[in-house]
């Protein structure tokens, strides 16, 4: 462990903070030389294994995320232009297709219309692992795609269990204020207590943190949260 990361860990006590006092913390122990995303990192009491505890979804952050998305979306036609006209870094079909066959992956989140993934859906086995596979359930497959992408320049981000049971969301920069990542922050916990499965049982959020890229984890006190949050 580095001397900087030593005096930054130094800084988080062995307790649990809420998510006013984390924010300020996670900034306090930011110490490297670019701006630091700010991620949660949620511990789920669910079986990913079963089908019916699979928590996956999407939500809006106040404040954004603070990156330039790079927004690509397969279209044709009408819904080609409506793409370019809300802005849209690429857009294309076949084309792009043969692209991200070969290998080109210069992009941050993918949408499609309906009509158009029988094609994407070929794209599976690269797209997938990335994450970045257009999906009906977090809104992107769709025809209305000027709304999908004025919802991702405005903040939008999807969320997915992993196989451990936990879920990481990017809610910020170190740059934001305090109060910005604070309300990132809840808006996220609130559509994942909102996401929580009804074959769920026992406690649902099990533990979290909150940090920086390079900084450390800052323990979160998820009881009173989960509560205020529902």
């Amino acid at each position: 462990m580095g001397k900087q990361l030593r005096n930054s860990t130094a800084k988080v006590e062995s307790k649990l903070y809420g998510l006013h006092e984390a924010s300020e913390l996670v900034k306090q122990a930011a110490y490297a030389k670019f701006n630091e995303t700010v991620e949660l990192a949620i511990r789920l009491g669910v079986d990913p294994k079963r089908a019916d505890q699979m928590v996956r979804g999407t939500t809006v952050l106040p404040h954004g995320t603070g990156k330039k998305v790079r927004i690509l979306v397969f279209a044709k036609g009408e819904k080609e232009q409506e793409a370019r006209e809300a802005g849209a870094d690429i857009v294309g079909a076949d084309d792009l297709l043969e692209k991200i066959q070969g290998g080109w992956l210069e992009f941050d989140q993918a949408i499609a219309t309906p009509d158009l993934m029988s094609s994407v859906g070929k794209l599976g086995k690269v797209l997938g692992p990335r994450g970045l596979m257009p999906n009906p359930k977090t809104g992107t497959v769709t025809f209305e795609v000027g709304k999908a992408i004025q919802e991702i320049r405005k903040g939008r981000v999807e969320y997915k269990v992993d196989k451990a049971g936990n879920v990481h969301v990017p809610i910020g920069k170190v740059s934001f204020d305090v109060s910005q990542i604070t309300e990132n922050a809840h808006a996220v916990f609130s559509s994942v207590v909102k996401a929580k499965p009804s074959s769920s049982k026992g406690k649902y959020l099990k533990g979290a943190t909150m940090s920086s890229t390079m900084g450390p984890g800052v323990p979160l006190e998820c009881t009173t949260l989960g509560r205020h949050v529902e």
